[in-house]
């Protein structure tokens, strides 16, 4: 499964993704690891087709030289949004088994609210391609996170990490970025000791 898993962008439009295998995506997600199982997320599923266009319309800057990559993506009869939760993880910390009372988000050397939501989402790329299903991940621009907010009435406590399109397969084009290669495990694995 993951060497199967690729980013798709570029879905058949008449194929719906079954609520079955939606119903599988999103209950793998929550089986995410989280950072005293504080389970911080939330999830946006937009199924009908004018809460998709609402969703590009909102969050989708105009130009750019990305019609091509937009075209392909729209197609998908399914979008998630994963949103992280910040304060759920500053709440589970101040309770007495983690005796943080301040609820600061300074005593955090990562911001695990992040990660995990991170993780979810993962999850549901690798089940989308156990249900034989292709899906991408992607971000919403910095500025166009009030219009997406405002579209959907998601509160400010809820951060969208980003967007995954899932749906089946349609002929792709090679992303650019891919020409640079993956970087093999010996230039990025340190063992023992970095230097």
């Amino acid at each position: 499964m993951v060497r199967r898993r690729r980013m798709v962008r570029n879905y058949d439009p008449g194929r719906p993704v079954p609520p079955e295998v939606v119903d599988r995506l999103l209950d793998h997600a929550v089986r995410a690891p989280s950072a005293g199982f504080a389970q911080g997320w939330g999830f946006l599923v937009l199924e009908a087709a004018e809460d998709r266009e609402r969703f590009w319309s909102a969050a989708t800057p105009g130009g750019g030289g990305r019609e091509r990559w937009l075209a392909g993506m729209r197609r998908a009869p399914l979008i998630v949004v994963p949103h992280a939760n910040r304060s759920a993880y500053l709440e589970r910390y101040a309770e007495p088994d983690k005796g943080w009372a301040d609820r600061s988000a300074e005593r955090w050397p990562v911001p695990y609210w992040y990660v995990d939501t991170g993780f979810a989402a993962l999850l549901m790329l690798l089940t989308a391609v156990d249900e034989g299903l292709g899906a991408c991940f992607f971000g919403i621009p910095p500025q166009r996170l009030d219009a997406y907010r405002a579209a959907f009435g998601v509160p400010e406590e809820y951060q969208p990490i980003g967007a995954i399109t899932v749906g089946y397969r349609a002929v792709d084009h090679r992303s650019p970025s891919l020409r640079r290669g993956r970087r093999p495990v010996t230039e990025v694995v340190r063992r023992g000791r970095w230097s």
